[in-house]
C-alpha cells in the first residue's frame, strides 16, 4: 500500500503545483491527496473510522470536476474553439469504475488491500487525464515535466523512506514506524514537488523585494522550460493558432507561462531579439512575446480618447483593460484605489454595462482578430 499512498500523494500535489489558481487542478490534487492520506490512515490501528470517510472524499471532488469540465467544454464549442470529447467521455467511464470500486470497498466481496489499490489506479488514471487536458489547454507539453517530477519524487522517496523502511525489516512492523514512514515519504515528495512555493516562502521572509521578485521570475522560468512543446507553429492552423494566442493573452502579466508558449517562435521575435542585439534565452523570447501581444491590441485601438464604450471599442477594451491593465470587473478583490482615472472608468462599465459572458465572447473574438496580426506580421 505504500506504493499506492506515494502515487497519489506525488500526482495531487503534482497537479496542484501546475496551477494553484485552477479549480479542476485543485479539485483532482484535493481528491488524489485524500485518498493518500486514507491509504496511510487505513494502515494504522488507531485511525480506521478517519479512512473510511477520506476514502470517499475523492468521488465527491472528482463528481466537481467532471462538472467543470463539462462546462469548459461547453464553453469552448461556443467559442468555436477544439475540446476534447473522447477524453471527457474516459473521465466519465474512470468515474464510473471509481464509483464501482467504492461499492466493492464497502461490500468487502474482494481483499481490502486489492481493493484500495484498484482504487487508487483509477484515480491516478484520472489524474493524468487532467493533467492532459491542462496541458492541452495551455499549449505545453506534459511528457517531460511529469517524468521528471516522478523521478525526482521517487528518488527521494527511496533516499529517505527507504532507510525507515530498512529499519522496519529489521525490529519488525510497528505502527508507530508505520506512521513515520508514511510521514517520511510524504515529507520527502513534498519538498520536491512544492519547492518553487516553498523558496518563494522563504525569499519573502529574508530577501529584499528586488532580489525577492528577480529570484521568483528565474524560479517560473526555471518551472516552464520542462513544459515547452517541441512542436512547430508551421503545423498548427488557424483554430488552434487563435487558441494559442488567447492563452498567452491570459498569461500576459506571467513571464514564467509565457515562457512556456508555442507563440515564443514566432518568426518576428527572432526578427526583434537581432534588431536589439539581445540573446536569445527563454525569458528574452517571454519579454518580446509579451511586446508583440500589446503592440497587437493597441493596433486594435480605434482614434480617438483613452477609452470609449462604442461598438468599435469592445475588442480593444475586452483585451487592453483585462489583459494588460489588469482589472478584474467581476471580483471583489479588485482594489480601485490602485488604478487611474481611464482604468476606474472602465471597471465601472464592465461591472455595470458589460455581462461576464459577453466579456468572454468579445474575448474569444478579440483573440482571432490579434492571432491573425501575429500572423500576418510574422511572414512579412
Amino acid at each position: 500500500m505504500e506504493l499506492t499512498f506515494a502515487v497519489a500523494w506525488w500526482l495531487g500535489l503534482y497537479l496542484l503545483a501546475r496551477d494553484r489558481t485552477n479549480p479542476v487542478l485543485a479539485l483532482a490534487g484535493g481528491g488524489l491527496l485524500s485518498y493518500g492520506a486514507a491509504i496511510a490512515l487505513d494502515d494504522l490501528p488507531w485511525t480506521g473510522a478517519v479512512a473510511e470517510v477520506l476514502v470517499w472524499l475523492p468521488a465527491v471532488l472528482w463528481a466537481f470536476v467532471l462538472v467543470r469540465l463539462l462546462r469548459d467544454h461547453r464553453a469552448a464549442r461556443e467559442r468555436g474553439e477544439a475540446s476534447n470529447t473522447v477524453g471527457l467521455a474516459v473521465v466519465g467511464g474512470l468515474l464510473v469504475a471509481l464509483a464501482a470500486g467504492l461499492l466493492l470497498l464497502g461490500s468487502g466481496l474482494l481483499p481490502r488491500d486489492l481493493t484500495l489499490a484498484s482504487i487508487g489506479l483509477d484515480l491516478a488514471l484520472l489524474g493524468g487525464c487532467v493533467a492532459v487536458f491542462d496541458a492541452f489547454d495551455a499549449g505545453e507539453s506534459l511528457r517531460g515535466d511529469m517524468l521528471r517530477s516522478a523521478t525526482l519524487s521517487g528518488l527521494a522517496t527511496a533516499l529517505f523512506g527507504g532507510q525507515v523502511g530498512v529499519v522496519i525489516a529489521v525490529v519488525g512492523s510497528d505502527p508507530a514506524l508505520t506512521a513515520l514512514l508514511y510521514g517520511v515519504v510524504a515529507g520527502a515528495i513534498a519538498l520536491h514537488v512544492l519547492a518553487s512555493p516553498l523558496q518563494a516562502l522563504a525569499d519573502r521572509a529574508a530577501l529584499a523585494v528586488p532580489v525577492r521578485r528577480a529570484r521568483a521570475e528565474l524560479r517560473e522560468v526555471a518551472d516552464a522550460l520542462p513544459r515547452k512543446t517541441d512542436s512547430t507553429l508551421a503545423d498548427v492552423d488557424d483554430a488552434e493558432f487563435a487558441r494559442l494566442t488567447r492563452r498567452a493573452l491570459s498569461h500576459y502579466g506571467d513571464l514564467g507561462k509565457l515562457v512556456s508558449s508555442p507563440l515564443t517562435e514566432l518568426p518576428e521575435i527572432d526578427k526583434r531579439l537581432a534588431e536589439r542585439g539581445a540573446a536569445d534565452t527563454p525569458l528574452e523570447r517571454a519579454k518580446e512575446l509579451k511586446a508583440l501581444l500589446l503592440d497587437a491590441i493597441r493596433r486594435l485601438k480605434p482614434d480617438g480618447p483613452e477609452f470609449g464604450t462604442s461598438e468599435e471599442w469592445r475588442h480593444y477594451n475586452a483585451l487592453y483593460f483585462y489583459y494588460v491593465v489588469g482589472i478584474r470587473p467581476y471580483s471583489v478583490r479588485t482594489k480601485v484605489t490602485e488604478l487611474d482615472a481611464t482604468s476606474r472608468q472602465a471597471l465601472t462599465w464592465f461591472a455595470e454595462q458589460v455581462p461576464e459572458r459577453t466579456l468572454h465572447n468579445w474575448q474569444s473574438a478579440a483573440a482571432r482578430l490579434v492571432a491573425a496580426d501575429l500572423r500576418a506580421t510574422s511572414v512579412r
